[in-house]
């Protein structure tokens, strides 16, 4: 049975590891709501673009126009390109291993489909797991999801959408966590390239365009594209935040229970003390009587 000391010394231990889970829930709480503001404006914007995108790529196809290189699919499907979004640090629960398993499927699913599957990843957790696993990553963005920017986002958007013009890649997936609650994220496999989701608009108003839908349409889809990998980053950072404030809220939990547990073995263990310090101190009397 342990000794009152180190009993003492496990409390303390548990003690101060629940002060830090503690206060690095509310850090990720106080982050978090941050995070949920960046992703509500930002959702917003990304919608009406995809709606003008949609609006005027459609209206282009029914007249018969050629369709712009980011919306042309690739004769062969040979090169494929897949974005990781993960996070910089640890402590976020499952967060990460979910998107690392997400990964993995696809990489097994689409092995055979294609001659060369290039990863990148966001995200300095992402890297190491898929490393470890033998996975050849291309590029490991560093430092983009501590803050996001739209700045960031456009120079990897523009990256990739030159990789597609030049024919390196015949379509880019992202995966990434979008962000549902604090409690709740679901992992979201997308193409972003070729564009996909700007063509699902149906018998589009049909308005007065200057300069003309061409000319707009070649301005717009770069934003297209930056504004759908700028808005990943922001799910993925405030899903971060909510699975970590989940995951230091059920550490913090578990350590009040562990010192429930330790005080109560504590107490008992003195208790015994207690009564074994008695019995020898009337067992010394009945002895001198």
């Amino acid at each position: 049975m342990a000794s009152l000391r180190d009993i003492r010394k496990r409390i303390k231990s548990v003690k101060s590891s629940e002060k830090i889970t503690k206060a690095m829930k509310m850090v990720a709480a106080a982050k978090l709501r941050r995070a949920q503001d960046e992703v509500r404006k930002s959702k917003t914007y990304a919608r009406r673009m995809d709606e003008v995108v949609g609006r005027i790529a459609k209206r282009l196809e029914l007249q018969g126009q050629a369709a712009h290189p980011l919306l042309e699919i690739h004769e062969s499907l040979k090169r494929v390109e897949i974005l990781v979004l993960t996070s910089e640090r640890g402590l976020c629960g499952a967060f990460n291993s979910n998107i690392i398993r997400r990964s993995q499927r696809f990489l097994a699913e689409k092995a055979h489909e294609h001659d060369e599957i290039r990863v990148s990843t966001l995200g300095q957790k992402g890297f190491e797991a898929l490393k470890r696993e033998g996975v050849k990553i291309r590029k490991n963005y560093t430092d983009i999801l501590n803050r996001p920017s739209y700045l960031k986002a456009s120079e990897i958007a523009e990256e990739l959408a030159s990789s597609y013009l030049k024919d390196h890649v015949d379509s880019v997936y992202i995966i990434y966590n979008e962000f549902k609650s604090a409690i709740s994220q679901q992992v979201i496999l997308k193409q972003i390239l070729p564009i996909v989701s700007a063509k699902s608009v149906e018998d589009p108003v049909d308005y007065l365009y200057e300069p003309s839908q061409t000319e707009l349409l070649e301005h717009l889809l770069p934003k297209h594209l930056t504004t759908q990998l700028y808005q990943a980053c922001l799910e993925s950072v405030a899903s971060e935040h909510g699975a970590r404030m989940t995951a230091m809220e059920n550490a913090t939990r578990n350590a009040k229970d562990v010192i429930s547990t330790l005080t109560l073995q504590y107490n008992r263990a003195r208790q015994t003390s207690i009564t074994k310090e008695l019995m020898e101190i009337i067992g010394g009397a009945e002895a001198l009587t």
